[in-house]
């Protein structure tokens, strides 16, 4: 799992700040690049030639559906606006599921070299560069909203969906509060430098790696409802001592 996200995060390093960076639009008017393509292209070829039983489900593709019990996730740029304006804060991330349940998961920040990556039950590791050791990763011990990092993706996401009331108030609480989100924000909650990463809108791809690596951290990933679910379209990940104290903000009427 690690050595394929990785391949897939070096493969976007070719493009990245470079004129050979081609732009499209998708329906919803969000970027896909060559790199996004190629990328993807490079995991679901590697998979198909080592596990070619597995299913494959990607953002800029079909679903290769495989008859194992297992499923790969692959987002191969998540942050495709930060990626096409130079931003070094996108990830790639690959999930592995069984039973459609996530059992291990990656996020890679190709351009700074960092790297987490856990599977459960054998914890959540970390890296600040591609030289350097493995470290076991974990959440913060921040004890309220009022002490800590509040991070999102895409701040009006909120108002589009009519929450962002809740939004502000969490942010108004808290100490902190940037969009280094993505799943950069992600990363940042499990190694301990953020404390909240909230998305209102999300895919199965940008957020089915963080149930396990969020879990082995020591933190907790949901969905608003407080399930542990990739599947809802929106996201919650803290340090899990303050999870029910977002949650409780982010419902209130």
């Amino acid at each position: 799992m690690l050595r394929i996200s990785l391949a897939a995060g070096d493969s976007t390093l070719q493009f990245f700040r470079t004129d050979a960076l081609l732009i499209e639009s998708k329906a919803d008017d969000s970027p896909v690049t060559i790199a996004d393509k190629q990328a993807e292209q490079g995991v679901r070829q590697t998979i198909a030639r080592e596990y070619p039983s597995d299913t494959v489900q990607g953002e800029e593709y079909a679903d290769a559906v495989g008859v194992s019990r297992y499923r790969w996730i692959v987002d191969p740029i998540d942050g495709t606006k930060s990626f096409v304006c130079g931003v070094p804060l996108y990830s790639s991330l690959l999930a592995l599921l069984l039973d459609d349940e996530p059992i291990g998961g990656v996020i890679d920040i190709p351009a700074l070299g960092e790297t987490v990556c856990a599977v459960n039950g054998l914890g959540c590791w970390y890296r600040s560069t591609r030289a350097s050791q493995w470290s076991i990763a974990n959440v913060s011990a921040t004890p309220s909203i009022q002490s800590s990092v509040l991070l999102t993706s895409q701040r009006d996401l909120f108002a589009r969906r009519g929450c962002e009331a809740n939004f502000a108030a969490i942010e108004r609480h808290a100490r902190v509060s940037r969009t280094w989100g993505d799943g950069y924000g992600y990363l940042m909650v499990a190694t301990g430098r953020a404390d909240i990463m909230v998305d209102p809108v999300c895919n199965p791809w940008d957020i089915a790696a963080m149930l396990p690596i969020l879990r082995e951290a020591g933190g907790r990933f949901s969905d608003w409802k407080g399930t542990a679910t990739c599947t809802s379209g929106e996201g919650l990940a803290t340090n899990g001592r303050i999870h029910d104290e977002v949650l409780a903000m982010l419902n209130a009427e």
